[in-house]
């Protein structure tokens, strides 16, 4: 019988649906049975028919989405007796890695993984932050005037826009790669 996995996603800006979309065919690849859910949009009911549940959540101002939030809190008692993995995507993330920011980085991971796991009482057999979209055509008009000196910066670390005011910064086979172990792991 194939393994089943359960990814749910809540997402701003797209990053997070395309990258967990693309887990998802990985997966699938792999001839795991893969159930795919925008949380923001769709109720899960139950998780207790899969061998292993993926949270994503896309991050603004160090704050998960409010659907993939309240996932974690709602089903915390059955992911904690559940292999599970959980991800984030970040387009500050890539920018901390241009500047060698190591100690922001091992920041940024302790407060928008690990915390959100020992809060939930969850231990996740995996736990990562990937690059993220940076979509200036989406923001409100305040969140854009703040994050407008970040295109410079986005730029100055060879990110292009992919279309008038969006910058992906997420590295495609660091994705693949993380899901092929996932794979493995199921």
């Amino acid at each position: 019988m194939a393994k089943k996995v359960l990814i749910v996603y809540g997402t701003r800006y797209g990053a997070t649906e395309s990258t967990s979309e693309e887990i998802a065919k990985v997966l699938r690849d792999a001839g795991i049975d893969t159930t795919l859910i925008n949380i923001g949009r769709e109720k899960v009911k139950d998780v207790s028919a899969y061998d292993m549940v993926i949270v994503g959540s896309g991050m603004r101002m160090g704050k998960w989405t409010g659907a993939a939030e309240d996932f974690l809190k709602k089903y915390k008692k059955e992911l904690s007796q559940k292999k599970m993995a959980i991800f984030v995507s970040s387009a500050a993330e890539a920018l901390m890695k241009y500047d060698k920011n190591n100690e922001e980085l091992e920041k940024i991971k302790k407060q928008y993984l690990e915390d959100k796991a020992a809060q939930n009482g969850l231990n996740p057999i995996s736990m990562v932050i990937f690059g993220g979209v940076w979509d200036y055509n989406k923001m409100s008009f305040i969140f854009r005037k703040t994050m407008s000196p970040f295109k410079i910066k986005i730029e100055e670390a060879g990110f292009k826009e992919v279309s008038p005011g969006l910058y992906d910064t997420r590295d495609w086979d660091v994705i693949r790669n993380w899901a092929k172990e996932i794979a493995a792991k199921v």
